[in-house]
């Protein structure tokens, strides 16, 4: 039944079977394949372009990536044009591509030059090159988007990030065909963007955060060129009237004053003027609205300037014509008929953990729609870190932020996913299961992108479809456990307390949520758990031979939006979770952090485990046995506001780089 299922799932992706060993890992998958016999190989090639084409810089930029030769004698050709529609496309036809590869020639056909762009990353992927040759398997393509916007927010109001590490994040995902970059420059903390007529609001002194980092207007310019190179929308956010204590502090006026309206028209006419893009982002969430007139008035200052706006929703609201574009941030949040909507619903980094979330994320669909439309106009995945991150490098690893984009890359492009984090949410279905498949299957082309592509950048994720747990059922914090450690030949598949049998539960995964950080908004393993409960999980891991690894081991990823506590010295966490392998008990690192006041201005140290070396375990060769105590107290604690019941624990590499090879993780010891 499983592999019938796989076969099924393959041809559904318009894959031969036949040829399945030379398919290549494209990431996202294209909507249309048709692989054919032979290959494109060649050491120099010539290309022919239509009249007047801007992509030709594009073009040899990638033959000089290949290490290609360009001859305008080669019989192995290129041959790129626009056209002036593309048949079989449902939606979408500005960024759509036809590519077709044969022996001798490779065709690439758009109808801008945005999809001759995406074109192009799709035949960086398709290149397998070998000794400097191109070789690429012949195949017929056609491509798009199902949803026009799939984009990124970083929040550099709050932690500064260097224009050179959003380059590097806009150009590397730039190739997995995203699309946009929402700057969200603006916060309590700073005001980001230089102002040659208020220089005193980037003053340090007005600064609570990374005091005197800022970018500059020529900054702002060279990172808008950067990311129309790219095909990159940046989308720039001022946010107002809320979030505006640095104006405040500068200004000494409410942004809703007459006073404050009078200095924010002058401030939004200098960042029109530096930001050569359509759009300008103006917030208006979370705030008490004091003016009515303020909101109406600056959109349409801001659209008098020739801009298009999009505001938060849930914020002020607005009729059909009155707002460009909504962006959904809360639960809240509803698109509204005949106004575009981007959704960022459920899809705030900064409280994903590593493991769990981005199956909750790769499974889902965007607005619970299968492709854009009208009113559903894409994703954007948000980094918010209210909590001090540094160095910056950490925000990439604790926000497990490549992993998250190119899962969010492919849902995007491919449209589908079978629901809006309410059904499974973050636990993998059965292994039977279509939705199981698809996502070992996105998991192994991730992984294989993350060794080819992703080497030096910060990578916070090796595979988990292999590994599986045995859960009991959770029981109240009273009692003990008659059977706390089960015999060593075998677990049971159920436990005894005081007189009652629970029920066990089979999972799959390096992360698994017992409760989400969201409550029961988003599905975790229990449907309706209860404080003051304790569950036990537990596994096998078989090992070929004896040897040292890495683990890492997680018992409450740290949002970094919260200003949490770390543990106490030898403690996991605040709920008492304890693990043991082969019985001895695996004590937790040394906390770097070791503060007894909440505050969002001390960061994060080393309490989630892709920021630190992984432990080092023994592993004897045959059987090994891990088991875990995992307790709630309560979902809220003085210590930690919201009480993530979950854990991680996967074997590494001692560098954390890799899954440790053949491993077999099974609590019933079958390999």
């Amino acid at each position: 039944m499983k592999n019938i299922l796989f076969i099924l799932l393959i041809l559904c992706l318009g894959i031969s079977v036949a040829k399945a060993a030379d398919v290549p890992s494209l990431l996202p998958q294209p909507q249309i394949v048709k692989w054919e016999k032979g290959y494109f190989t060649a050491k120099e090639i010539s290309f022919s372009f239509y009249e007047g084409n801007n992509i030709e810089r594009e073009a040899l930029k990638w033959a000089q990536e290949q290490h290609l030769k360009v001859n305008p004698d080669s019989r192995k050709t290129i041959a790129v044009s626009l056209v002036n529609s593309l048949s079989d496309i449902p939606v979408n036809q500005d960024e759509a591509y036809k590519l077709t590869v044969s022996s001798d020639k490779i065709t690439i056909k758009a109808v801008t030059e945005n999809g001759i762009y995406r074109a192009f990353q799709t035949l960086n992927q398709l290149n397998k090159q070998t000794e400097n040759n191109c070789h690429i398997t012949a195949c017929q393509i056609t491509d798009w988007p199902a949803f026009r916007i799939r984009g990124f927010m970083q929040d550099v109001g709050r932690s500064y990030i260097s224009l050179e590490e959003l380059k590097r994040e806009i150009a590397i995902l730039s190739r997995y065909k995203i699309n946009v970059f929402h700057w969200h420059l603006t916060e309590n903390q700073s005001w980001r963007l230089e102002s040659k007529i208020f220089p005193m609001l980037n003053d340090s002194a007005n600064t609570t955060r990374m005091p005197g980092k800022y970018y500059t207007l020529k900054e702002a310019r060279e990172l808008t060129q950067f990311c129309k190179e790219h095909h990159v929308l940046l989308i720039p956010e001022i946010d107002i009237p809320g979030h505006s204590a640095a104006f405040v502090r500068t200004f000494r006026h409410d942004m809703q004053s007459p006073e404050g309206m009078k200095i924010l028209k002058l401030l939004l006419e200098e960042v029109c003027e530096a930001f050569d893009v359509p759009y300008l982002h103006l917030g208006t969430d979370e705030v008490q609205f004091t003016n009515p007139r303020f909101v109406p008035e600056m959109v349409a200052y801001v659209r008098s300037k020739g801009k298009k706006v999009i505001s938060w929703n849930p914020g002020w609201h607005y009729q059909p014509g009155e707002i460009d574009m909504t962006h959904l941030w809360s639960y809240r949040g509803k698109a509204q008929p005949g106004i575009p909507a981007i959704d960022s619903r459920f899809h705030y980094l900064n409280h994903f953990d590593t493991f769990g979330d981005i199956i909750a994320l790769y499974n889902s669909r965007i607005y619970n729609v299968p492709q854009g439309n009208a009113d559903v106009a894409g994703v954007i995945l948000a980094v918010w870190n209210d909590r001090m991150i540094q160095p910056e490098t950490d925000i990439i690893k604790q926000n497990s932020f490549y992993p998250n984009m190119l899962a969010i890359a492919e849902r995007a492009w491919k449209g589908g996913g079978y629901e809006y984090f309410d059904q499974n949410g973050t636990i993998l279905p059965p292994e039977e299961n279509e939705e199981f498949q698809a996502f070992a299957d996105f998991e192994k082309r991730m992984l294989y992108h993350k060794e080819k592509y992703f080497r030096g950048y910060p990578f916070a994720y090796v595979k988990q479809t292999n590994v599986k747990w045995r859960i009991t059922d959770a029981f109240p914090n009273k009692g003990n456990l008659k059977k706390a450690f089960p015999p060593e030949k075998s677990f049971e598949k159920s436990y005894l307390y005081e007189g009652e049998t629970y029920k066990t539960h089979d999972v799959t995964g390096a992360g698994i949520y017992l409760r989400h950080v969201w409550g029961t908004l988003v599905p975790a393993l229990y449907k309706e758990p209860e404080t003051d409960h304790t569950a036990y999980a537990w596994t096998w891991v078989y090992s070929p031979k004896e040897q040292e690894t890495g683990v890492w081991i997680e018992f409450q990823n740290y949002s970094r939006s919260e200003a949490d506590l770390p543990p106490l010295p030898g403690t996991w966490d605040y709920k008492g979770s304890r693990i043991w392998l082969n019985d001895q008990e695996i004590e937790p690192p040394v906390w770097t952090a070791t503060h007894r006041s909440k505050s969002n201005e001390i960061p994060l140290g080393n309490e989630n485990c892709a920021v630190r070396p992984p432990l080092p375990v023994h592993l004897q060769k045959g059987w090994n046995k891990v088991f875990l105590k995992l307790p709630i107290g309560k979902f809220s604690t003085p210590e930690i506001r919201l009480q993530k019941w979950a854990f991680t624990f996967v074997l590494v590499t001692p560098d954390g780089e890799r899954a440790v090879d053949g491993l077999v993780y099974s609590p019933d010891k079958i390999r």
